[in-house]
């Protein structure tokens, strides 16, 4: 059965939108069909993370309307299964109504076997919309104090409104940071109030890929790269040990 899967965090600078487009690829390279959402109006970024800052993207805004069919949806230039609606820039969050909004994913599920919803930062209109429909959601955090917090005040708002699974993704772990910081992942658990899904190295791959239009998979297989993958795995069900980041 088809998911939609909300991508979230309480803060911006976690590298939501990395994440989200490291998941879209590989479950699109284990054979899914996969359409990944940006819905960062006015902000959009995820074209860049799936390397298709070159392509000219279908706004979702386009398919909420009815101006355009939902199998118009842009595929990616290199990667089979996995395709992008990205974000409008000259629009407000506010303009896009919950009722069709709802209705798009719905119809969504009927052609995808993954929806990927990177949601803006914070917990506003964006949030609301982006966790109003979804079967799960996914809380990215990084190891700070604040993010942590901010990742937990989140997590409070979403469970208080929908009765849905929500994991966490710590990003950008640094064994060395949690040494001096005196603090463990399980501290971390403690404080957001999460499962943990997986844990994500920092690794400058992640930049560098982007930077060079190519998918962070393609661009290398170690790192932040083979995390994603055993989240996307970890998404499906699979049982997969959790990386020791160094």
């Amino acid at each position: 059965m088809a998911q939609i899967v909300s991508v979230i965090s309480g803060k911006g600078g976690t590298g939501k939108t990395s994440l989200c487009a490291g998941l879209a690829s590989c479950l699109a390279r284990g054979g899914w069909r996969v359409l990944a959402i940006d819905l960062d109006v006015g902000l959009r970024n995820l074209d860049i993370a799936l390397g298709m800052a070159d392509e000219a993207a279908l706004p979702f805004t386009a398919v909420l309307r009815g101006e355009t069919p939902l199998s118009q949806a842009t595929p990616h230039p290199t990667q089979r299964n996995l395709y992008l609606l990205t974000a409008p820039v000259t629009e407000q969050m506010e303009s896009v109504p919950l009722r069709p909004f709802g209705a798009m994913l719905r119809a969504a599920k009927a052609e995808f076997d993954w929806v990927l919803i990177d949601a803006p930062a914070g917990v506003g209109r964006g949030f609301q919309l982006a966790t109003a429909f979804a079967d799960e959601a996914l809380v990215v955090t990084l190891a700070d104090p604040a993010s942590q917090r901010d990742a937990a005040r989140a997590t409070d708002l979403l469970l208080a409104k929908r009765s849905i699974p929500v994991r966490m993704a710590v990003n950008r772990v640094s064994p060395k940071l949690f040494t001096k910081m005196q603090a463990t992942v399980d501290d971390v658990m403690d404080l957001v109030g999460l499962p943990l899904l997986g844990l994500v190295p920092e690794d400058a791959s992640v930049v560098l890929a982007a930077a060079a239009g190519r998918l962070l998979i393609d661009f290398t297989e170690q790192g932040a790269a083979r995390a994603c993958r055993n989240l996307a795995g970890r998404l499906r069900g699979e049982r997969i040990p959790l990386m020791k980041p160094k």
